[in-house]
């Protein structure tokens, strides 16, 4: 609720990367926000380039990891209106992942929850389930929803 008595859409936050999990948490999201009237917002973290000894070198590298990540939201970005009936909310910022998802968390306080996918790998739930889970669980004011990465559509369509 705002401080005027209203209530906000529920703002459900999934990270983009290339993990095949982040399907299941892209997709729960989309479904979640759009039973309960919410809205989804994606977030890419862009890893800084190697420190450069030539700054246009370095600027070079920034502008081509921008727009790899542009050409990898614009189409999940397509694919939640059509599954929600509204364009995601979609952010870009560069750094070190966990700090860089606290501080999105922190900065914008229309997000509601952080919707995170666990990898199907025998080896663990994947680096950013587990550093979430793990170290930075408390210091987040939101929710966290780890969502199973082998489901199907059909199944997470039933759960959601």
């Amino acid at each position: 609720m705002t401080m005027s008595g209203e209530s906000r859409p529920r703002v459900f936050l999934v990270i983009v990367d290339e993990s095949p999990e982040m399907r299941a948490a892209f997709r729960y999201a989309a479904r979640r926000a759009h039973s309960t009237g919410g809205r989804v917002a994606l977030l890419h973290v862009i890893h800084p380039p190697e420190s450069q000894h030539w700054r246009a070198m370095e600027e070079l590298m920034r502008a081509e990891q921008r727009e790899e990540a542009e050409q990898m939201l614009g189409p999940l970005s397509a694919q939640l209106k059509e599954l929600t009936g509204s364009p995601p909310v979609v952010h870009i910022r560069e750094g070190e992942p966990a700090a860089e998802i606290l501080a999105q968390i922190d900065e914008d306080p229309s997000i509601s929850v952080l919707v995170l996918a666990a990898s199907i790998d025998p080896a663990g739930p994947g680096p950013l389930v587990s550093m979430m889970s793990n170290r930075l669980v408390g210091k987040l004011r939101v929710p966290l929803i780890i969502v199973p990465g082998g489901l199907s559509d059909a199944e997470i369509d039933r759960v959601s």
